[in-house]
Order: structure tokens, then sequence, then C-alpha cells
């Protein structure tokens, strides 16, 4: 096998860990199937270091499938990052797709930020979880062949025990364009509320469609909103809609920070971070930062005070934090599609037809 960190488990073995997928060891349920809590160790196998995983059952009438699911294997089979979810192994018997992940002990963010039992997340855990998953969606946009993440939303971050952001599903992750290629076509995907109006209308992916996604995600940390929500009035229930003009209006945009994160930040950082998830949610996506340019500005939020230092490339200025709009469309990076700093090769989502070799990983 080409992914030699990656264990292709029997299905056999993956029932034992989690006790024939018992109902009480169910993590999660989606349209992909189900997810349940496992442990691995030298019992299952020996030679396994023991470790606490996740199972991911792929309903096999679900809205993913074995493209998907071999989607996922490759992309996380090659790719390694400190903000990306580790793939332990994979399991394809028959016509059974499972994934197995390292665990994630805090869950999700969307249920810690909107579950109403869940104690509000402070100000300094809201910066580091969107830098940090800055940074993961950073380092797929400067991968040696590009990967656009394609759903970004706060139910695929994933939190370990001190609370690193991680992306998860990378099921409806695509290779991006190369050489004169300035997108990618696809079937629209996504979820509704996160997905970039250009790749809505067009189908035409690049990586400034993930970024309009961040902005949404940044948005609901600042806000402590949901991008839909149909039990608010009519004209709060679209939260980039509601919240976006505001933004771009200092004396109105601490009206929408979450009244739960009050007295926890400098008005200075508020703007700062705001301005940002105002530029990421532009409509002309060139308009938008690149995600190296996310995370440089988010660094010095993390305290939530004034944060001095922001990047050179996103400069807020002296007369306020609208006073100008960065001009991304000097920065090729994405254009070109290349960029430093990854050693992952490219990603082959294909399969062959029929057959076993249908399961094979490449």
């Amino acid at each position: 096998m080409l992914y030699t960190h990656v264990i292709s488990f029997t299905l056999f073995e993956l029932e034992t860990i989690t006790k024939s997928f018992r109902s009480d060891y169910i993590l999660g349920e989606g349209g992909f199937g189900t997810v349940y809590k496992g442990y691995i160790d030298e019992n299952v196998r020996v030679g396994l270091k023991s470790l606490p995983v996740a199972v991911k059952v792929l309903n096999k009438e679900g809205l993913q499938g074995h493209r998907e699911w071999l989607t996922e294997v490759n992309f996380l089979g090659q790719l390694r990052h400190p903000n990306l979810v580790k793939l332990i192994g994979y399991c394809c018997e028959d016509d059974h797709r499972l994934l197995v992940y390292e665990f994630m002990f805090r869950g999700s963010l969307e249920n810690h930020l909107f579950r109403k039992a869940s104690i509000p997340f402070l100000w300094g855990t809201r910066m580091a979880i969107a830098l940090g998953a800055a940074k993961g969606l950073a380092f797929l946009h400067n991968a040696e062949r590009p990967v656009i993440y394609r759903d970004f939303k706060t139910s695929n971050i994933l939190l370990d025990s001190d609370y690193t952001a991680k992306l998860s599903d990378f099921g409806l992750a695509k290779a991006g364009p190369q050489g004169d290629e300035t997108h990618v076509s696809t079937r629209v995907m996504g979820t509704y509320g996160y997905a970039a109006p250009e790749y809505v209308m067009t189908g035409h992916l690049t990586a400034r469609s993930d970024v309009y996604s961040f902005g949404v995600v940044l948005l609901e940390l600042l806000t402590g909103r949901r991008s839909v929500d149909k039990t608010r009035p009519s004209k709060e229930q679209n939260l980039v809609e509601w919240a976006r003009p505001k933004l771009n209006d200092k004396r109105k945009l601490l009206q929408i920070i979450d009244p739960r994160l009050e007295n926890q930040y400098s008005v200075r950082a508020a703007q700062k971070a705001c301005s940002l998830a105002y530029y990421c949610l532009s409509q002309n996506p060139k308009a938008r930062p690149l995600m190296s340019d996310v995370v440089e500005t988010l660094e010095p939020l993390q305290s939530g005070n004034d944060g001095n230092e922001v990047s050179s490339s996103f400069s807020i200025g002296n007369a306020g934090p609208f006073a100008r709009i960065p001009d991304y469309r000097m920065r090729q990076r994405f254009t070109n599609n290349v960029g430093p700093g990854s050693s992952c090769r490219s990603p082959n989502p294909n399969c062959s037809p029929g057959g076993p070799a249908a399961c094979r990983v490449r």
C-alpha cells in the first residue's frame, strides 16, 4: 500500500473495537452515515499503538458513496498537518466502506458554539480556533498540488482536548486548478449558508471559494449566530446578509458581537477581526485575502488586545479598520496555483471500476 502510515483494517477488527457498532458507542450521525468511538491496541492487531479512535461507517444509501470515501482516503493519506484530522486507517470489504480517524475529544465546533448547554467560548479561544482552522486551509491551498476543501463549516472543524482546531471530512475536497487554469468546474456541492456565491451560480471552484466559507465561520465565531437560522426574524435569518453591512460601520459592528464576549476584547481587536470577515465575504473573489494573509492577521488577535502586529498585506491603517481595501490581485500564488511549503503529491481521487480493484487505494 502506498500510504505506509495508514492501516488497512478488516471489518471484523472494526466490529471488535466498536463492540459490533453498539448504539452507545455512537458519536454522531449525518448524511454520510454514523461515527462510532473505538479503541485500538495490540488485542486488535499485534504492533498497534493503544489509541482511541473514531470510526466512520458510510451509509450505503447516504449522501456520500465510494467516490467520496476514496477521495478522503487519498487526500488524508497524503496530507499531514497539525490542523488536519489524522487518518489512522480504512476498511474496504465487500460493499462496506469505513474510515478510522484520531479521536477528537471535544467534538465539533458547531456543538460547542451553538449547543444551549455548552459553556460559551472566550474571545481568545474563538480566535485560536479560527487561527488553527485558517492554518489548515492555508496548508491545503499552498500544497504542491493545491487542494480546495469545498465544505468548510463549523461541523467539519473538530477540537482536540486542548481545543486545537482540525479540519475533517474531506469527501468533497477537490484538487485545485493547474497551469493556466483559473478554476475547477464541478457540480455544486457543499452546505447552504457557507458556499461562495460565485461557486453556487457557476460551479467554478477556486481557493477563494474556501476563503468565503472561512469568512462565514469567522462571522459565526464573532456573533455566536448560525450561518442560517430560521428561528430568527426574516431579515436576520441569513447571517451574512444581516451582519456584513454592519461590519463596515464602526458605529454598528459592536452591536453584532456575541454579547457573551463582553469585556474580553478591545474595540480595536474587534474592528480588525470584523474587517477580516468583511473582506473574506467579498462578492468579488479577487477582493478576498489569501488564507496565508488571514493567518497573519489573526495571529495578533488571540489575546483580545489591540494586536498592533497586523499582516502587511492586510493593513488596516490609521484611519480605522476599513480605511483601505487591500489589493489582493497583486498576489498571484493562488491564481497560478503554486505555493511553497508542502511535500504532498498530487492526490488521485479516482478508482478502478469493477471487482477487487474498486477498493484499491492509489
